[in-house]
C-alpha cells in the first residue's frame, strides 16, 4: 500500500547518496540517523529545503535527518524503498575515522537508542505508579494491579544488563544471544543473593570505592559493588565489547562443523568469570570516579549548584544539537543503579519548557502567518519534551530566540541544582516526565515541587525576554519579476531539450519528489523517441549504473538531472543502453543514452522524463518553454 511518505522517502534516499551509500540506519524520537560510506555524496542543501524535513545535522559520525514526531513512519518507508534493514550495518562498509570522543558518543548512542523508547515507557509506568501510591487512600503497593504494572516498570530497569547485552552485541557485531547471556549472568538471582552472605573481605576499604566479596573463584575474590550489577550499564557494555573481540578470534580457529555451539561455549566460559573478576570491578571504579567528579561540582559550597545547574541548563540544547548529550546519559543510569536516584542531570528537565515558551512568545508577537503555522505545533510538541521542531524550524535559524531559550534553561537549571532535585527513574519527556521526581519509597514530592518551580522560572524568563526583544524580520526585497512564458528575448543560459516529445510541467508528475520541486525547478518531457541528447556543453558528473538517470554540469555552471521515466531504477538497466560514461566531456547534441520505449512501457513504467536544475537556488529564475512539444536541440529551459 502506498504511503503518504513515499515521495519524502525517495528524496531522502536519493540525497543521502543512494542506497549503496547507506551503511546503516536507525532513528530516535525525531531523527533518522544514517551512517554513510561517504557523506560528501549527500546533498544536504536539497534535504534541508525539502518539505517534511526540519534540518540536517552531521555529528558523531552520523548523518542525521531531522523529521519530527512522525519519524517512525518515515523510517519504515525509507527502509522499504531502500531495501535495507534498519540498524544493520553493511559488512563491506569502510571504517569511518572518528576521534575518541566521537567513537564514545557513537557507542553510547548505538547501545541506548534501540531501547530508549521502551526505557522511557517503563519509566513513565514507574512514575505514574508513584503518583498513584502518593494519592491513594490506602497502601496500594500490595495490590495485584500495582505489582503487575510495577513488574514491567521496575523489571525493565532491574534486568537492564540483559537488554543492553542485546543492543551492545548488535553494535559490536557479536552474537546477540551471547550478549544477552552475559547480561543474564550479571542478574542471575544466585549471584545477586551473594551479598546476603557473610563478607569474606573488602577492597578499597574505608573509601568511596569500597567493594566487598562474599565468595571466590578458585581463590580469586568475586568482588561485588554495593548495589550489585542489576540496573548497571557500563559493566555489560564493556563485557560485550571484549566478548565480540574474543568471538571473532575463536571463529577463526574452530572448525565449521562444531563452530555453532563451541564458539559460544568458549566465549561464555571465558567472559563470564572475566566479567565478575575484572571487568565488573574496574567498571565500578570508573563509574564511581565519574560520579565523584561530577557530583563534586555540586558540593562546592555556595557556587557549586549554581555553576552546575547553569551549565547543564544553558548547554543541554547545544549538546542535543550535536548529539553530545549521549555522553552524559550513562551518568544518570549509573546513579540510578548505585544510588537509586540521579541528581546530576536533573537541571536539564526545565530546558524543553524554556524552549517551548520562547516559541509561545514568538507566536504572540509575530505577524508572519507561515511562522505561526509552524510555531503552534512546535510549541505543543515542546511541552511534551520533543523540541527539535522548535529548535531547528524556528528559534535556531533566528539565533536570538535560541540564545534566550538557553538563558531560560540556565535560570531554571540553577533552581533545580541548588534545591538538590533528584529524579528516581528515567521516564518520559516534558509533562510526562514529572512523575519521575516522586520518591517511590518515601512518597516525597519535594523534588517534583522544585522541578515545577524550575519550570516556572525557566518558562517565565524565556517568555518575557522573547516577548520584549522579538521582532519579525523585515521582509526581503522582492526579486525582479521573471517571465513565465516565452524565452526568445530573455538573456541567460539556455538549455536544449535532451529528448523529443510533449512538454509537461513538473506539477503534472505523480512522483512527489519531482512535482514538489524539492529536487529543483525545471519541466518534464513525455518522449516520443528513445534517445537522450546532451542539452549543453559540459561534463557528465553522474551516470547511474542502471542508466535511468544522468547528472550533467554545464560549462556555465548549471547542474542538470535528466531522469528517464518514473521508478525505472527498478528495471536495473533493462531497456537502457549507455552511449557515454561518467566523467565524459560532452558537446550539445551528443547522444548520451538510448532506451527502448516499448520495453519500459511493457514493464508498466511511465516514460515521463523530468529535466531538473538541481542548483535552482543559484538562479533568479528557471523558465521552461511555453511550447507544448519540443524536438531535441530546441530551447527547453532558460536560466536567469
Amino acid at each position: 500500500m502506498a504511503s503518504k511518505y513515499d515521495g519524502l522517502a525517495r528524496i531522502i534516499i536519493q540525497n543521502v547518496g543512494g542506497r549503496d551509500n547507506i551503511v546503516s540506519l536507525t532513528h530516535c524520537i525525531t531523527r533518522l540517523r544514517f551512517k554513510l560510506k561517504d557523506e560528501s555524496k549527500a546533498n544536504t542543501d536539497v534535504l534541508k529545503n525539502t518539505d517534511g524535513i526540519v534540518t540536517v545535522m552531521q555529528s558523531g559520525g552520523q548523518y542525521q535527518v531531522v523529521i519530527g514526531n512522525h519519524v517512525p513512519d518515515v523510517y519504515d518507508v525509507v527502509c522499504e524503498h531502500a531495501h535495507i534493514q534498519g540498524n544493520v550495518s553493511s559488512d563491506d562498509a569502510p571504517a569511518q575515522k572518528m576521534t575518541p570522543g566521537q567513537a564514545l558518543i557513537d557507542i553510547i548512542s548505538g547501545v541506548f537508542q534501540p531501547c530508549l523508547a521502551v526505557l522511557c515507557a517503563a519509566g513513565i509506568i514507574k512514575g505514574l505508579l508513584a503518583v498513584w501510591a502518593f494519592f491513594a487512600a490506602g497502601d496500594v503497593t500490595t495490590t495485584g494491579a500495582y505489582n503487575i504494572w510495577y513488574s514491567i516498570g521496575d523489571g525493565f530497569f532491574y534486568f537492564l544488563p540483559i537488554i543492553l547485552g542485546y543492543t551492545a552485541a548488535k553494535k559490536f557485531k557479536c552474537s546477540e544471544f551471547i550478549g544477552m547471556a552475559l547480561g543474564i549472568g550479571l542478574t542471575y538471582p544466585t549471584m545477586v543473593a551473594l551479598k546476603e552472605g557473610a563478607v569474606l573481605g573488602s577492597v578499597f576499604a574505608g573509601t568511596s570505592f569500597q567493594m566487598d566479596y562474599y565468595a571466590t573463584f578458585f581463590g580469586i575474590p568475586i568482588i561485588m559493588p554495593s548495589s550489585g550489577y542489576t540496573q548497571s550499564v557500563v559493566p555489560i557494555v564493556l563485557a560485550v565489547f571484549f566478548a565480540a573481540k574474543l568471538e571473532k578470534r575463536v571463529k577463526k580457529v574452530i572448525p565449521d562443523v562444531i563452530k555453532t555451539f563451541i564458539v559460544p561455549l568458549i566465549v561464555l566460559a571465558v567472559m563470564m568469570p572475566l566479567t565478575y573478576l575484572v571487568i565488573g570491578p574496574v567498571a565500578t571504579v570508573l563509574c564511581n570516579v565519574l560520579t565523584l567528579v561530577f557530583g563534586g561540582l555540586y558540593n562546592i559550597p555556595v557556587v557549586g549548584g549554581v555553576i552546575a545547574g547553569a551549565l547543564i541548563g544553558a548547554l543541554w540544547q547545544v549538546l542535543v544539537i550535536f548529539g553530545l548529550h549521549w555522553g552524559l546519559v550513562p551518568l544518570a543510569m549509573i546513579n540510578y543503579g548505585t544510588l537509586g536516584y540521579d541528581f546530576i542531570l536533573s537541571p536539564y528537565f526545565c530546558v524543553s519548557f524554556a524552549q517551548s515558551f520562547t516559541v509561545l512568545a514568538m507566536i504572540i508577537k509575530t505577524k508572519d502567518k507561515k511562522l505561526r503555522d509552524m510555531a503552534i505545533p512546535a510549541f505543543i510538541s515542546g511541552m511534551f519534551g520533543v523540541t527539535e521542531p522548535a529548535i531547528y524550524g524556528i528559534t535556531l535559524p533566528k539565533k536570538k530566540p535560541f540564545v534566550i531559550s538557553c538563558i531560560g534553561g540556565a535560570a531554571g537549571g540553577i533552581v533545580t541544582a541548588v534545591a538538590g532535585v533528584k529524579s528516581f527513574t528515567m521516564g518520559g519527556l516534558g509533562l510526562f516526565g514529572l512523575p519521575c521526581y516522586i520518591d517511590p519509597n518515601t512518597k516525597s514530592i519535594y523534588s517534583m515541587i522544585w522541578v515545577l518551580i524550575s519550570i516556572l522560572v525557566a518558562s517565565v524568563v524565556a517568555f518575557v525576554l522573547t516577548l520584549v526583544t522579538y521582532k519579525d524580520e523585515a521582509p526581503k526585497s522582492e526579486k525582479k519579476e521573471v517571465p513565465t512564458t516565452g524565452t526568445a528575448n530573455v538573456e541567460g543560459e539556455v538549455l536544449a531539450a535532451p529528448v523529443t516529445g510533449e512538454v509537461k510541467p513538473l506539477s503534472a508528475i505523480e512522483d512527489e519528489a519531482f512535482s514538489s520541486g524539492a529536487l529543483g525547478e525545471g519541466c518534464a518531457v513525455e518522449p516520443t523517441e528513445g534517445k537522450v541528447y546532451a542539452p549543453c556543453d559540459g561534463e557528465i558528473t553522474t551516470f547511474f549504473p542502471t542508466c535511468h538517470a544522468i547528472g550533467i554540469k554545464s560549462n556555465a555552471g548549471a547542474e542538470i538531472l535528466i531522469h528517464v521515466g518514473m521508478d525505472t531504477v527498478k528495471l536495473d538497466g533493462k531497456g537502457f543502453t549507455a552511449r557515454a560514461a561518467q566523467g565524459d566531456r560532452i558537446k550539445k547534441g551528443d547522444v548520451l543514452l538510448e532506451f527502448d520505449m516499448d520495453v519500459i512501457k511493457a514493464e508498466g513504467f511511465s516514460l515521463v522524463t523530468p529535466v531538473i536544475i538541481t542548483n535552482t537556488g543559484d538562479y533568479a529564475g528557471v523558465v521552461a518553454t511555453d511550447a507544448k512539444k519540443v524536438v531535441n536541440g530546441e530551447d527547453l529551459i532558460t536560466l536567469l
